[in-house]
């Protein structure tokens, strides 16, 4: 069975990996945008960009994060029972006490953020704190720090900021296209301008959902694992379980709602999303296959499936 540590070189080795297809990525548009302008110095922005981008989204991601979500610093004496149970399973798991912070936010929810072990954060919401009883509590902390032990919460850090920057480039290639591209593919015709413009069409587009899809494939598969760790560091598996179940029956919306950041919860903080409502509508086989391939988290039930059986 999977222990507290057993993911980390593989998610170290992800982290790198996917730093270096942002870099390729991102070069790929600079190439074409220098091609398409005939101007090598596009070429070299982009390089400089992706670097600079890389090494901002490892120091600084948790600083991005906790801004977009509105979360604050929690102090013991106001959220006790909050800090003392990241004290205690810190302790337990063996794991320096990260940073506790909240959400003052009535949706139940929780995340961990940070680069490291010794710069990770545990976030939650008031509606968690609200609703939760201690075990159930604990249950939720021992699964976030999980994802600091298992060090996946640095690969999904990561992913926030390097997939929303490969959309915003993707979404000004796009933009610059259709306002110059047309003009310029005319002069262009005879030396296939054209051509050249329709395939950084397609490319501007497919780039960005292929990183969203990483984005949530990577976030499903951590989020059994993590499940599965929190158990052992617990060792009561029905906290968890039963916190679960409490936050899927919640039907309250995030005020803070980011999809960028969506991934990093414990459960998925958009419950109004369409893709959802498709997969539910009448019980549709397609819809929910839909809802199945861009949702941020496996379904509630199979979670407390594997967790209790």
């Amino acid at each position: 069975m999977a222990t507290l540590y057993t993911e980390q070189s593989k998610n170290v080795t992800k982290t790198w990996l996917l730093m270096a297809v942002f870099f390729v990525v991102v070069i790929s548009f600079g190439w074409f945008f220098s091609f398409y302008y005939n101007n090598p110095n596009i070429l070299y922005f982009f390089v400089a960009f992706s670097v600079l981008m890389n090494f901002f989204s490892y120091w600084y991601s948790d600083k991005i994060v906790l801004t977009l979500a509105g979360a604050k610093e929690a102090k013991r004496e106001e959220y006790f029972d909050l800090y003392t149970s990241v004290e205690n399973l810190s302790i337990t798991a063996g794991l320096p006490m990260p940073k506790v912070y909240v959400v003052v936010d009535q949706a139940p929810n929780a995340f961990a953020t940070g680069r490291d072990k010794n710069h990770a954060v545990v976030c939650a919401t008031t509606g968690l704190l609200a609703i939760l009883n201690k075990a159930e509590l604990e249950g939720v902390i021992a699964h976030e720090l999980s994802h600091v032990g298992n060090r996946d919460m640095l690969l999904s850090t990561v992913v926030v900021v390097l997939v929303g920057f490969v959309t915003i480039i993707g979404d000004v290639f796009r933009r610059n296209l259709f306002f110059s591209g047309l003009g310029r593919s005319r002069n262009n015709d005879r030396e296939g301008g054209g051509f050249i413009m329709i395939i950084g069409i397609i490319i501007s587009i497919l780039a960005p959902l292929f990183a969203i899809l990483i984005q949530l494939a990577i976030s499903r598969k951590r989020e059994f694992l993590a499940d599965a760790s929190g158990a052992l560091l617990t060792r009561y598996p029905e906290g968890l379980a039963n916190a679960l179940r409490k936050i899927s029956q919640s039907s309250q919306p995030m005020i803070h709602q980011s999809s960028a950041i969506a991934h990093l919860y414990i459960a998925d903080p958009r419950p109004h999303d369409s893709c959802q409502r498709v997969g539910q509508a009448k019980g549709s086989r397609i819809g929910k296959k839909i809802s199945g391939l861009f949702a941020t988290h496996p379904p509630v039930e199979e979670r407390i499936k594997a967790l209790v059986g």
